[in-house]
């Protein structure tokens, strides 16, 4: 990923499950940009790596462990960048689960608990922590899904939570405006270790491909472009909205 932008020069951004996939990848291309950098994860291996990765590319990154649901670790999360960096600018919400293909009405209570509580909750209660904390002119982007506008079948409840973050969307642009403006990307079909189902199968690859007017699934730099074009003054009157990244795939009039 090249890029001679430096729209983010002094610039602090946190990105969510960023050790990987759509969330690293957006992370890399705002330390491209001139951002500092906090990655965070699960696990304190892939927060090492990811960040020894950005750093190797010029990139000002420390790394932090942070399962989102964990309210010890979002605090940890914002102090220790606060402690590094003195303030936020930008906050990507990119984790989210998927633990089950269940149809809803079959779904355990506890599944619809953790796909709540990590895929909404946990966006919004990391949110109240670093609100007090972001600067005028601030960009918040949460990751939704394609699946968000409708729902598939083997993954039904994530979908509705997907759909849930357009709604907070909305309402965080209200509650956040004028200073901080908040956004929403919804990618499509994208190859990651999260949807590997999507490659395990040459036949649903084919398949989703054929749906998409590109003829081609998503990357993950092209959601990092978008997210960049969001968090930047490019974007400086676009709030509240959702964009969908998804090669044409029907979504929405």
């Amino acid at each position: 990923m090249e890029t001679t932008k430096r729209r983010f020069e002094g610039k602090v951004a946190i990105v969510t499950a960023s050790t990987q996939g759509i969330g690293f990848s957006i992370a890399e291309r705002l330390g491209l940009e001139g951002a500092s950098l906090v990655i965070s994860s699960r696990k304190q291996k892939n927060v090492d790596e990811a960040v020894e990765k950005v750093r190797s590319r010029g990139i000002d990154a420390i790394g932090v462990v942070c399962h989102v649901s964990n309210a010890e670790h979002r605090k940890n999360l914002i102090d220790a960048t606060l402690k590094k960096y003195g303030h936020i600018d930008i906050v990507v919400s990119n984790a989210a689960a998927n633990p089950s293909t269940d149809n809803i009405l079959d779904t355990k209570e506890s599944v619809l608990d953790k796909l709540w509580e990590i895929n909404v909750k946990a966006s919004i209660l990391l949110l109240q922590a670093a609100a007090p904390h972001l600067r005028e002119g601030s960009s918040v982007i949460l990751i939704s899904s394609i699946g968000g506008y409708n729902p598939q079948k083997t993954m039904a409840m994530y979908g509705v939570t997907k759909t849930a973050l357009f709604g907070l969307t909305k309402a965080l642009a209200v509650e956040m405006a004028p200073n901080t403006r908040v956004n929403c990307i919804a990618p499509g079909f994208v190859p990651t270790h999260f949807a590997d189902f999507i490659t395990r199968s040459e036949s649903v690859r084919k398949a989703i491909e054929e749906k998409t007017l590109l003829n081609r699934l998503g990357t993950t730099r092209d959601m990092a472009g978008v997210a960049a074009f969001l968090a930047s003054e490019d974007a400086a009157y676009i709030t509240g909205e959702t964009i969908v990244v998804a090669g044409g795939i029907p979504s929405r009039l």
